[in-house]
């Protein structure tokens, strides 16, 4: 797989297969990433990657946070801002629609849009999960260089033939997922992301996901 078809095959999966990734192909495609690039070569991202117990044991926990605190709690940065407007909203409101109409969720249907968010807490089932956070003091420069490497690693990913979703809705509880990964508190909790074979048939991975048109988003001047 070169990088374009890697590229044009990402997508966020939310059915995954429960088939175990070996830990030397996320050893390999980590080891791989860390050529992503940043700023001074400053390399803001740390990680924690779990399967297994140690995933079971911090989904039950979360799980029942969630149960107690449902609109969460110890959230330590805002996953999108406060006046999110224009086309940024629109696309971030349809692609949501077009899942749980891929789903079969009704509008009306509040009950299955919970179940189904609450869904992330397991992973989409998903063997594996990436947790990343850094340095509290890591400003907008340093987030960016974390992204550059997740999408590295997605890449990767794709090329090994996995999948991956990366999921910010685990910041809802950044604190207390701190606690659970043993981080002390000079980090910040930033996001997890789920690493998996996709299920090919399911149709929440299979719905359009559209992007705006070039000409939307970028500018050409002085060709």
């Amino acid at each position: 797989m070169n990088v374009s078809e890697a590229v044009a095959t990402r997508r966020s999966v939310r059915d995954f297969l429960p088939d175990p990734v070996p830990l030397e192909t996320i050893r390999e495609i980590l080891t791989k990433a860390q050529r992503s690039p940043s700023g001074g070569n400053t390399q803001p991202w740390n990680a924690v990657v779990l399967t297994g117990e140690p995933l079971a044991d911090l989904t039950a926990k979360i799980k029942a946070k969630a149960q107690s605190a449902p609109m969460g709690e110890g959230m330590e940065y805002a996953i999108y801002p406060a006046d999110l407007e224009g086309r940024y909203e629109q696309q971030r409101r349809a692609v949501g629609q077009a899942m749980f109409d891929a789903l079969g969720i009704g509008r009306e249907d509040g009950a299955g849009r919970v179940r189904q968010m609450m869904r992330n807490w397991d992973s989409f089932g998903a063997p594996v999960q990436i947790f990343t956070y850094c340095r509290t003091y890591m400003g907008p420069p340093q987030w960016s260089d974390m992204g550059m490497w997740l999408q590295t690693v997605m890449l990767l990913l794709r090329e090994a033939g996995l999948d991956s979703c990366p999921q910010e809705i685990w910041a809802m509880y950044g604190s207390y997922m701190r606690e659970l990964l043993g981080i002390s508190d000079e980090y910040i909790f930033f996001t997890g992301m789920a690493v998996g074979y996709r299920n090919p048939d399911a149709p929440v991975n299979n719905f359009a996901v559209p992007r705006v048109a070039l000409a939307d988003a970028v500018q050409f001047r002085g060709f």
